[in-house]
């Protein structure tokens, strides 16, 4: 029995060591590359200014390596890059590559805008605070409160665009995608007066279909915010209303 023993001991250390040898062959450490962006994040930039990239810088284990940077187009109002007579959100993406192929990205968030004086023009980069039939959003589906943001500018025809007539509901609050943000509504009409229609309507929800009407819209220039209500009929036996109030941001 003893003799058994040893040579069950001789076996399992010869075991061990190979796989110690096998694991050295293998094991390697590598160090993922490290981006900083430099500037502001979001940038906010003035319809019709020139963007100037204020730029990143990556690293690995200390040492700087290339930094390779893509602009997209509007997140709202399409396009393929960043155009500066356009009022929207656009990203510009920021990739490196370790010595071992590995990539890390992060993204500039730039958003050119228009601040209207809520007299004459409406346009402006907004907070968003949405109750759906008059219930904020629940926190396990996340946070209806102060979104960021929803975009108004002025079309050609002198009407004016929203990015999202939800307010962000879907897009911003439970983060589900451009897809969920009903796109394409239009105001028109006298703001001093609080008198506006909705030529846009009726608008749709890509991401949910149905269909929604964009009913009523209050400005109140002293506190700088709006109050946007849209009405969607998600399917035949459900409605939606979303009130959205709107604060105006001064960037």
């Amino acid at each position: 029995m003893k003799k058994i023993f040893i040579q069950l001991m001789v076996f399992s250390s010869l075991l061990l060591t190979s796989c110690s040898a096998d694991s050295d062959n293998v094991s390697k450490v590598t160090n993922y590359a490290v981006i900083t962006i430099k500037g502001d994040n979001p940038f906010f930039l003035p319809l019709g200014q020139t963007y100037t990239d204020p730029g990143a810088v990556s690293t690995e284990g200390g040492a700087v390596i290339p930094t390779a940077t893509a602009l997209t187009g509007g997140k709202y109002r399409g396009g393929t890059t960043l155009d500066v007579n356009k009022i929207d959100e656009y990203t510009e993406n920021y990739s490196a590559v370790n010595k071992d192929g590995y990539k890390a990205t992060k993204a500039r968030k730039i958003i050119v805008y228009k601040t209207g004086d809520l007299v004459n023009s409406i346009e402006g980069v907004y907070t968003s605070t949405v109750k759906r039939n008059g219930v904020l959003m629940s926190a396990s589906q996340g946070s209806s409160v102060n979104m960021k943001y929803v975009y108004i500018w002025k079309n050609t025809d002198g009407t004016f665009g929203v990015s999202d007539a939800f307010g962000g509901w879907y897009d911003l609050g439970r983060s589900i995608g451009i897809n969920s943000a009903t796109l394409g509504g239009k105001i028109a009409g006298d703001i001093p007066t609080n008198t506006f229609t909705f030529p846009g309507n009726p608008l749709t929800n890509k991401q949910f279909g149905g269909s929604a009407n964009i009913t009523g819209l209050t400005v109140d220039p002293a506190t700088k915010t709006l109050v946007l209500t849209t009405v969607w009929e998600a399917d035949a036996e459900t409605t939606y209303t979303f009130v959205s109030t709107l604060t105006q941001v001064q960037p």
